[in-house]
């Protein structure tokens, strides 16, 4: 167990801000953490719960304690046809991913190259292309951070949706996650319809691809569009693509015969964000040192030495222009510390 005071956090949030903690913890092994919740008293609150600040923006110091997992560890187990795959919350999310596909453990293929740690996919329900990791995960061992008690959620409880579930409202810091069980299939049936997958597919002369190839696609089309955090800070897509109502996206469409949409229900419609963002002349701006990557509206980014206030005017001047525009609310997928 790692514990320090006067944390700096940069190389724990992928925008890489400058920002600190007043205590930083960091576990090994689950065995550690009961112990260590049983000696918090007032001075180390608040806590705030990271994984690797794939999903953080930090606008200020936080004057409280940071908790974060670097348990590791994978345990497989095989049954009729399904397989049950344990993962410490501090392993990388997608090393799990080529974990699956080198063993024919199928369903988190178009889920590659997501960044961030095995807890923080049972917090924030990560999807793309049509995929989301609710319908992987089997469990989560947690420990009550009030209590130390160890306990085992079932999915159904978590009430997962669209990026979202109860650890990010209800259960907000209250379960420090340990461990998440996923539930993969031996067989594979790939997911191709989202997006421009096919296509992608075609130009390498696949029709039929292998769980390989279709990695190797969906990597190779989040490379194209995604900045590198190590390159250039962000914290992937910074917000949600909204879902309006079936005559709303109706009235617009009048408007703008052009717009994208994806069916969700008989009700309603979803309208990707990053092109309400880019109609409205953000992509590729910048507001000082934040920007708009200039390939995906979607992905805001630290140009170098941004603040996290600077981040976050950029955040409230695209929403007040989306609104402005569409009528459309956008919220953040990122959490706003």
């Amino acid at each position: 167990m790692k514990d320090f005071k006067n944390f700096n956090l940069i190389q724990y949030n992928t925008f890489g801000i400058n920002a600190s903690c007043r205590r930083f913890v960091e576990f090994d092994n689950d065995k550690e953490v009961t112990p260590f919740l049983c000696t918090l008293n007032e001075d180390d609150m608040p806590l705030l719960i990271i994984g690797a600040g794939s999903n953080l923006l930090l606008t200020k110091d936080f004057e409280g304690t940071v908790l974060h997992s670097a348990i590791k560890g994978v345990e497989s187990r095989c049954d009729n046809g399904f397989v049950y795959l344990t993962c410490g919350s501090g392993e990388i999310w997608d090393d799990i991913v080529e974990l699956c596909i080198d063993h024919g453990w199928h369903g988190a293929e178009n889920l590659s190259l997501i960044p961030g740690d095995v807890g923080a996919t049972a917090v924030q329900n990560i999807g793309a292309y049509g995929v989301e990791v609710k319908d992987f995960i089997w469990s989560i061992e947690a420990i009550e951070v009030a209590t130390g008690l160890r306990v085992v959620i079932p999915r159904s409880e978590c009430e997962y949706a669209y990026r979202d579930s109860r650890f990010k409202h209800d259960w907000k810091n209250q379960f420090f996650i340990t461990s998440v069980t996923y539930r993969f299939s031996e067989t594979f049936s790939p997911m191709l319809e989202y997006g421009n997958i096919k296509q992608r597919l075609k130009a390498k002369g696949v029709e039929k691809p292998t769980a390989r190839q279709l990695r190797d696609a969906i990597i190779d089309i989040r490379n194209e569009k995604l900045p590198d955090p190590k390159v250039m800070g962000n914290a992937g897509s910074f917000f949600v693509n909204p879902v309006v109502e079936r005559e709303k996206y109706l009235r617009l469409m009048e408007e703008f015969p052009d717009i994208p949409h994806y069916y969700v229900d008989e009700n309603h419609e979803k309208i990707p964000a990053a092109w309400l963002i880019d109609k409205c002349g953000w992509k590729g701006r910048s507001l000082g040192n934040a920007g708009v990557h200039d390939k995906q509206a979607l992905v805001l980014v630290n140009k170098g030495g941004a603040s996290g206030e600077e981040v976050l005017r950029l955040c409230e001047a695209i929403r007040e222009d989306v609104l402005g525009k569409f009528g459309i609310k956008i919220y953040t997928e990122v959490n706003i510390i």
